[in-house]
């Protein structure tokens, strides 16, 4: 029986999820698998064959490091060699690898011992942080450094999280060093651009295979419910958006903007905004901080009229794929990997930025 031992930032939220499904599957197909996972007051409940890699206080002082330093995937030395003394006693046939950044591993460690026991890596990006010096995302800064060597990082000190010092052209040289070289890793990314992105980068030795991202259909389907009338929404056009990390990158200026310019005929449907962001939008957003569970979402989906996604950085965007499942048509920017999932039959594709044709679009749509 082979073991796999999949590796990601938590065991909770949309890769946490995504790590655990396959996990799920691959104990199916007969395979032993255990997960490990950084320390977060918002994982969720630890299983039988869970590796919790370092304690919750020495994550932070890794953290307060990083921030001085700059050298953000290369602390965590000794709570990884650690780590790596249990890797040692399951002994993995494949190793599947998710987020390694923030902070809660080493790298640098992690790759040498890879490479040194020839283990096989499956590594699945959800983001760009892999080939870059620090960055998850540079569509909104229009960055092309990442190619050629990164330096005079135009990513916001203050994002991701902030640092005091730009290491962005040290990172990268390390992070080539420690990535590449590997006997046999193949490369899963969830869209057809962010493999284009691998393929212009230095992990573009490796195999890039496109595997979309899968949801729940047994919970994201269409869902009856009150919602509308629990909210006395029942004669309008719903637009939602849906986002558990609202910020620029995710549209929430957008929302506000088209709050603006269209008429009470719409009532725009906002999930995972916090009580403290609520209170600042105009009165004619419906806030919910939180659902219960995935059914009060799937549940939420189904009431509203147009899904409304003006992500400007997204590898796939997962909550579109819900949404269709759902029955709900999207309208979304042209970026990232966003309007993969999206045709003529189920949606609408307009420019990034362009709010005016998105109002065009969800007027269009909502006849």
């Amino acid at each position: 029986m082979k073991t796999i031992l999949s590796i990601n930032l938590g065991n909770f939220g949309s890769t946490g999820n995504i790590m655990r499904g396959i996990s799920k599957a691959a104990e199916q197909s007969g395979y032993t698998c255990w997960q490990a996972y950084a320390p977060d007051r918002n994982n969720g409940i630890a299983l039988e064959r869970d590796i919790v890699i370092e304690s919750y206080n020495v994550r932070r002082l890794n953290e307060l490091y990083s921030r001085y330093t700059g050298m953000r995937g290369f602390q965590a030395y000794f709570s990884t060699k650690a780590f790596l003394k249990k890797v040692d006693k399951i002994k993995p046939d494949i190793i599947h690898l998710h987020n390694l950044h923030n902070n809660y591993i080493h790298v640098g460690l992690l790759f040498d011992y890879i490479k040194k026991n020839r283990i096989k890596v499956v590594w699945t990006l959800h983001d760009c942080w892999a080939f870059t010096g620090r960055c998850p995302y540079f569509q909104m800064s229009g960055c092309k450094r990442w190619k050629t060597g990164c330096h005079d990082c135009p990513y916001p000190k203050e994002e991701y999280p902030s640092v005091r010092v730009d290491k962005s052209d040290v990172l990268w040289k390390m992070k080539k060093a420690a990535f590449t070289g590997v006997e046999n890793l193949t490369i899963v990314t969830p869209s057809e651009w962010l493999a284009g992105l691998v393929k212009e980068s230095f992990l573009k030795e490796y195999p890039v295979q496109v595997i979309y991202n899968g949801i729940d259909l047994d919970v994201f389907k269409p869902t009856p419910s009150d919602f509308r009338s629990a909210y006395g929404i029942g004669g309008v056009k719903v637009l939602l958006g849906v986002s558990f990390n609202w910020e620029k990158r995710k549209g929430l200026d957008v929302f506000i903007e088209l709050s603006k310019m269209l008429d009470n005929r719409y009532k725009i449907v906002l999930v995972g905004i916090d009580a403290q962001t609520g209170k600042t939008l105009p009165e004619n957003i419906l806030t919910i901080e939180r659902t219960r569970d995935k059914r009060e979402l799937a549940q939420i989906y189904t009431a509203a009229n147009i899904f409304v996604n003006p992500t400007r950085e997204e590898a796939l965007g997962m909550v579109n794929l819900e949404a269709l499942a759902c029955g709900t048509p999207v309208v979304t920017f042209r970026t990232g990997g966003s309007p993969e999932c999206i045709d003529d039959t189920c949606g609408v594709v307009v420019a990034c930025d362009d709010i005016q044709a998105l109002k065009t679009a969800i007027e269009e749509m909502a006849v």
